[in-house]
């Protein structure tokens, strides 16, 4: 798997999110389970950017999204890998910025969302 790979075209896909993986699930696994709801144009499993590890999600995308509602609702609460799983409609595409390997660039914060208030790890010492 190559993690710098540039994303596939998802227009008009419909995706999930598939939450509470194992570290040990592969795209493979979840294209097997999922594709006999319908084609899976695509799986994604977000990636930590140092580490490479998973980080317990991923995003499973349908041609149809008749097939995705099928799954949805047949997959959430199953087991895989001894876990069970939650799966929901991806409420957001990809924002146009991030890398395909779960970075984002130019978010300054590192996590996306407002500036932190206080310097340092984000962390405040106790007094």
């Amino acid at each position: 798997m190559s993690y710098g790979r540039p994303p596939p075209d998802v227009d008009g896909m419909t995706s999930l999110k598939v939450d509470n993986l194992t570290y040990r699930t592969t795209p493979e696994t979840l294209r097997h389970v999922f594709e006999k709801y319908g084609r899976v144009g695509d799986v994604y499993i977000p990636r930590d950017r140092y580490s490479k590890d998973s980080r317990g999600f991923a995003f499973v995308r349908f041609l149809d999204k008749r097939d995705a509602e099928d799954a949805m609702d047949a997959m959430d609460g199953a087991l895989l890998d001894g876990r069970e799983l939650r799966v929901q409609m991806a409420r957001y595409g990809r924002p146009p910025d991030s890398h395909y390997s779960g970075g984002r660039r130019g978010s300054g914060g590192g996590g996306g969302g407002p500036p932190r208030r206080y310097g340092g790890s984000g962390r405040r010492s106790r007094r």
